[in-house]
This record gives structure tokens, C-alpha cells and sequence, in this order.
């Protein structure tokens, strides 16, 4: 008997990147746990990711490749083989490539965050045959311009740091749920004497665990962080050096702020003046004293219009208050861009040889899929191959999604290691690798630490790594470039800039060996300022802003949809949806496990108690959920933990797996944020009535 331990990382869309260790028993993995060893893993994984094995050894795994048999979302195929599949593909793809490449859509995100699975050989696939290029917009880029706006790039307070607060913040996000790390670190400032503060329409997991809970309404987060510079500035609870020394614009951002009173602040939020002005002060008090003030912001606030904005007003906070001086102060968002990841070498954007390629959202998938070629669009998309994404369950607009993808002429290839909705309308489906059965190099964007991912065992079945389905392509479409011949644990290899003073230790051999590796980082990035910004400063004024054609100081931006911005949509629509994930799914993946299912239940709709009752929704309805996009049923839950004019739908559930067989992205916009190009999930005014209990068998 050879049992041995396998270094692993997980590879899934959390800030965590957990470091893994896999048990395999005469080539089969038994148990995979959290590596003790890892600062911020310290041994634990969440519920989802400790069912990794069962997700693995899955009954329904897709394990050889299939052609459709039976009409577009059937899901009915035929086993072909892969010298069959690659063949198809390739025929396919060349005929379309020689009247125009740009009609093929790579669409993925973020089913692995690795880079070598993710976007390497992938990418270099596309850039070669001149492909349209895909926007991933899908979850951050809202935020993520904002911040860059104001900070330089995604860089942020360590977690390690968190235990050191005095007080934290936990801006529109619940780490207990998608961040259970930073939880840890949280509970052990408490534990030491911080004080925290949940801000979220939602009362969350989160929000009941903390001192206090701000209930501001969906969209508002920029006012409020507007009014809490209004009461810094009027109390003068300002670092006037760290504001003279390290940030521009000062004067331009005290003229805006002084608009935002409490009162107005209130008003637009649908909370207290009292709750504006405490939650200032305890911020500022606490940042004067010397202590360190943190804030976790997460996705949720930015998707919304305007998202962007309200990331960087939140962004500007710590500057105004010297709060980076401290270690554990600041604001994390991302720490991704702590990574010098290689990117130019993983991609390979020089095999687009001069070409630039048309780029497509994967937000407006829905509406781009419908357009027909004309000079503004270009060609007409023929061809998709989905990898890494489940674009039938999480784009939005879903009824739009699903219509694009019934097209007979649209030729689909998705990657998978199960029947999505996603796969249930490909022509041509193939199996993908698990985590524990390829190579990988991975970032995280909550921690610091370098990560490797080692193959604990063979791939199940005839799985193949997305690479490997990439360099067979490439290698039958003629591609004879060097790049497509390097394996996977030369692409690892290039995962990170040795060049660059943050990664001048990484070594790949090495860092298989240890499975991670932390980041030259200073434990206080901006403490004597050297802002990742064109100034070199936090930038509270924005002349990149200016150009792009965009305020270039901090401003609220109200909601497309809501009872103050668009009342006469609101008489029709008068609730509020947003739709957070839920504890044992991630996004899309992890719904088909069957222990993690029966755990969450069903999907479920929170409704406070007036709203419901003004309905006649009694707790355990069935309620019907829909706007003018569409609608979706679910089973209420009457609950004070979602606010009056609020309703909650957790989680995006495949379509397949839910109760009517739709979701909440029935009723979810293609409209995008201010800036980034982002979805605005959480801006959706909905109505909710009772529906006639579910006749829908629950065991599909």
C-alpha cells in the first residue's frame, strides 16, 4: 500500500486560495484538508472545498467526449472520441476562421482562477487564430477601476494584519461565507477589543456576528462614504499631513463632501443621520488615536451603476484619515495586484501579430449572441467555446442567454466536468480535469502567497487539462509556434516576473516542493505614500478620470433601478432584488453536489415581514419573483434580516437544479456600471405575489 501527500491550492473564484493537502491511496485521492502549515489556511477549508473529493469522484462526471444528439438543451449526446472531437473542432473553427476569426468567442472566467489552466495556452490559442477578444467582466472590473483610480492598483491591507484592527469595517461583503480567513482574523480582533461594523442592505451571517449592522439601501454605499467625509472633515478628524503629503486633490474633495450634510446622507441611504455621523466618527476617533482601522470591502457594492464610483469613495477613506500609516489600517479590496504575474509571457498577445481583434462583454453575452453582422458589431458570432464559465446560469438576462445559445447555426464547445446548463447546449462536449488531476500556478487576490498545484492523481476517465485540449487543437489547426509545444510545468514556470523585486525568490521547482511562498511586500504598503497612481499619490482628484470622460472626484451615482431614481418604473416593480451567493455554492459550481445541496436547501427568496404580508406571502410560500425581463419561483422565507422594500435571493442555482427551472438571473439587467464595463446584478427592481406550490420533481 503507497500512501502519500500531494501539495495542492484551491483553485475556485475566493480570496482564500487555500493551500490543500491531498491523501492518495494507490493512486486515488481519500481526503483532501487544509495545509496547516500556511499562514492563512492554518488547516481549515470551507464546507465546499472539503468535499472536493466527492466532487471528484462525482457519478456525473463528464468523462470522454461527446457529441449532441438531441436538440440544443437536451443535454443528449453520443460518445465520440477525442481524435474525433479535435477533428470536428478544427473543421469547424477553420472553415469560420477563413471567412472571419473574429466570428469565434472564447467565453470564460473563473471555474479556475490558475494561470496555467486559466489563460495561457488558451489565450495564446485565440491570439494566434484571431478571435474575438472576450471582456471578462463578469464579476470585478467595476471595482477594481475605481480602486485603480484612486489607489494605483489592487493592492490593500494584508490579512494577516486584520487581528491588529481596533476597528474593521466589512463593507458589502460576508466573510463567513466567501471569505472565511479573513473571518478568522476578524474574530480574533474582536476577541482582542475591535469593535466591528457590518455595512450591507442584507443582515448576513456576517452582519449578526458584528457589533453593529448598517442596513443602508442596495446602490447608496457611495453617499455614505460621501457623508462620512462630510462629518471627518467638519469635525476635523483629518490627517493633515499624511492628506498634504501622500493625496491630491484635497480641496476639490472637501468642496464635494461638505454637499453630502448627515441629513442628506441619510435620506438617500434609508438609514439615521445618527448612523452617518457615529460611524464617522468612530472611523475617524479611532484612525487619530493611532490604531489601526481597517475596512474589507467586497464585489457585492459595485455591482450596481455605479459601482466603480463607490469602491473608489470608500477607496479615499483611509488616505483621508492616515489610516495607511498602521499595518492593520487601510482598505483591502483585491491583492491581486500585488502579483507581478507574467502575463505577457502566459497569453502571448504578440501572436495577434498587429491584428486587434473586436472585443465582446461577456456581461451582454445575451444581446451580443442575437446581433447579426453589421459594421458597428462586425461578424456575426458563429462560434463559442466555453471553458471555466457556466454562462447559462451566471450571465444576466438569462431568458436573452439561453435564446442566443438555442441557435442552430451557433457552434458551441464547452468544457466541463459536468451536465451544466452550459453543456447541455454544446455540439461538441469535452471533460475537464478536476484541481487534483493537473498541473497549476495560482495568485490569490486576499492573501499574499504565491501558491503551486501539484497533481495528486491520473485524470479520471479521458480528462484532459484545458492546456492539453488547447496544444491538440492547435497542433491539428497547424499552429506550429514553439510556445504551443511547452507543457504545463514550463507555463508554471513563467507564472510570475523573477524580475520583479515583489517575486525575485520565485522558483517554480522550489515552490512545488513548499506549495507556497509569500510576496516581498512591506507589511505597511503605503505608509510614507508611493501610490501605484500617475501622482505617485491617492489620487481624491483623478485627471485620468477627467480623460476618461468621467468625474474626476468622488460623486454618488444613483441606481438605474430604484423607487428614488426611477419611481415611475418602481409603481410597477417596487422592490428591491439583490441576489449574494450562498454559503455552500460558489457562484455556479459545487450546486450538483448532492451534500452541499441538501444542505442549502432550495432556492429561497427573503422577504421582511410587511412586504410579505401586504402580499399575503406567509413563511414557506412559493413566491413568484419577475420584472419586465422575466421571472423566476422560489420559496420565501419571511425574515427581518432583509430591510422593508428589500428581497434576498441567495445564490445563483442551475437553472436544471432549481425550482421552476430558472434563476435569479431571469430578472438580472444587461446594463453596465459606470466604469469597468460591469454587470449590475444587484441594481433589479422586481415584484414578488405567491405562486402555486412546485410541482417540479425535485430528484432531476
Amino acid at each position: 500500500m503507497t500512501v502519500t501527500q500531494v501539495r495542492a491550492a484551491c483553485p475556485h473564484d475566493c480570496p482564500d486560495t487555500c493551500a490543500i493537502l491531498v491523501t492518495v491511496d494507490n493512486g486515488v485521492a481519500t481526503e483532501v484538508k487544509g495545509d496547516p502549515e500556511h499562514p492563512t489556511t492554518a488547516g481549515v477549508l470551507c464546507t465546499k472545498v472539503s468535499r472536493y473529493v466527492e466532487r471528484t469522484y462525482h457519478p456525473d462526471r463528464v468523462l470522454y467526449p461527446m457529441r449532441r444528439v438531441g436538440r440544443k438543451g437536451e443535454g443528449k449526446f453520443e460518445r465520440i472520441t477525442w481524435s474525433e472531437a479535435i477533428d470536428e473542432i478544427a473543421q469547424r473553427l477553420g472553415e469560420i476562421a477563413a471567412r472571419d476569426p473574429q466570428a469565434i468567442l472564447p467565453y470564460s472566467y473563473a471555474g479556475t482562477m490558475g494561470l496555467v489552466q486559466g489563460d495561457s495556452m488558451s489565450l495564446r490559442f485565440f491570439n494566434k487564430l484571431g478571435a474575438s477578444l472576450l471582456d471578462r467582466t463578469i464579476c470585478a472590473t467595476a471595482g477594481a477601476t475605481g480602486y485603480k483610480y484612486t489607489i494605483g492598483g489592487s493592492i490593500g491591507t494584508d490579512i494577516e494584519q486584520f487581528q491588529n484592527a481596533k476597528l474593521i469595517l466589512i463593507w458589502g461583503g460576508n466573510p463567513i461565507a466567501s471569505n472565511l480567513h479573513l473571518w478568522m482574523r476578524v474574530q480574533e480582533a474582536k476577541r482582542r477589543g475591535a469593535k466591528l461594523i457590518a455595512i450591507d442592505p442584507y443582515r448576513s451571517l456576517t452582519a449578526e456576528k458584528c457589533h453593529q449592522h448598517i442596513a443602508l439601501l442596495p446602490g447608496t454605499d457611495a453617499a455614505l462614504a460621501l457623508g462620512m467625509m462630510h462629518v471627518l472633515i467638519t469635525e476635523d478628524l483629518i490627517d493633515h499631513d499624511y492628506v498634504a503629503k501622500y493625496t491630491l486633490g484635497y480641496e476639490e474633495l472637501k468642496q464635494r463632501a461638505l454637499e453630502w450634510t448627515p441629513e442628506r446622507t441619510a435620506d438617500t441611504c434609508g438609514i439615521t443621520a445618527e448612523e452617518v455621523i457615529e460611524l464617522a466618527r468612530a472611523y475617524g476617533q479611532t484612525a487619530k488615536s493611532g490604531e489601526g482601522v481597517a475596512i474589507r470591502m467586497n464585489y457585492g457594492l459595485q455591482r450596481v451603476r455605479g459601482g466603480g464610483m463607490a469602491v473608489r469613495n470608500i477607496a479615499c477613506l483611509p488616505a483621508l484619515v492616515g489610516a495607511w500609516r498602521h499595518a492593520a489600517g487601510g482598505v483591502q479590496l483585491s491583492t491581486s495586484g500585488s502579483f507581478p504575474a507574467h502575463r505577457p509571457a502566459l497569453p502571448r498577445p504578440d501572436l495577434l501579430d498587429g491584428r486587434t481583434p473586436r472585443t465582446i462583454n461577456m456581461t451582454t453575452i445575451g444581446d451580443d449572441l442575437l446581433k447579426e453582422a453589421s459594421p458597428e458589431f462586425g461578424p456575426k458570432i458563429e462560434a463559442v467555446i466555453v471553458y471555466n464559465a457556466n454562462p447559462l446560469a451566471i450571465a444576466p438576462d438569462s431568458a436573452k442567454v439561453q435564446k442566443g445559445f438555442e441557435r442552430e447555426d451557433l457552434f458551441t464547445v464547452v468544457l466541463e466536468h459536468f451536465h451544466t446548463d452550459s453543456a447541455d447546449y454544446a455540439d461538441i462536449l469535452l471533460p475537464a480535469t478536476t484541481q487534483l488531476e493537473h498541473v497549476d500556478a495560482h495568485l490569490a487576490y486576499g492573501h499574499l502567497y504565491m501558491m503551486a498545484n501539484n497533481a495528486a492523481i491520473a485524470p479520471i476517465g479521458e480528462a484532459k487539462p484545458n492546456t492539453e485540449f488547447f496544444r491538440l487543437l492547435a497542433a491539428r489547426m497547424g499552429f506550429d509556434d514553439p510556445c504551443f509545444r511547452e507543457s504545463d510545468d514550463e507555463l508554471a514556470a513563467q507564472a510570475f516576473d523573477k524580475r520583479h523585486e515583489r517575486a525575485v525568490h520565485f522558483d517554480w521547482d522550489a515552490l512545488k516542493q513548499k506549495g507556497w511562498q509569500k510576496l516581498n511586500m512591506p507589511d505597511a504598503p503605503f505608509a510614507e505614500g508611493g501610490f501605484p497612481t500617475p501622482s505617485g499619490k491617492c489620487e481624491f482628484y483623478s485627471s485620468s478620470m477627467a480623460r476618461d470622460g468621467l468625474d474626476p472626484v468622488p460623486a454618488y451615482i444613483p441606481p438605474y433601478e430604484s423607487i428614488a431614481s426611477n419611481p415611475e418604473l418602481a409603481r410597477k416593480y417596487p422592490l428591491a432584488m439583490i441576489s449574494p451567493p450562498a454559503r455552500n455554492f460558489l457562484n455556479s459550481t459545487f450546486v450538483n453536489v448532492q451534500s452541499l445541496r441538501a444542505t442549502e436547501g432550495e432556492p429561497h427568496l427573503d422577504i421582511h415581514p410587511n412586504d410579505a404580508a401586504v402580499r399575503g406571502i406567509a413563511h414557506g410560500d412559493m413566491a413568484r419573483i419577475y420584472n419586465d425581463r422575466g421571472s423566476f419561483v422560489a420559496r420565501a422565507r419571511v425574515t427581518d434580516k432583509a430591510r422593508e422594500g428589500l428581497v434576498v435571493g441567495l445564490s445563483i442555482w442551475w437553472k436544471k437544479l432549481s425550482t421552476d427551472g430558472k434563476n435569479a438571473n431571469e430578472v438580472t439587467s444587461q446594463r453596465l456600471t459606470d466604469m469597468g464595463r460591469a454587470p449590475t446584478f444587484y441594481d433589479t427592481l422586481v415584484q414578488v405575489e405567491k405562486s402555486a406550490p412546485s410541482t417540479r420533481d425535485e430528484t432531476l
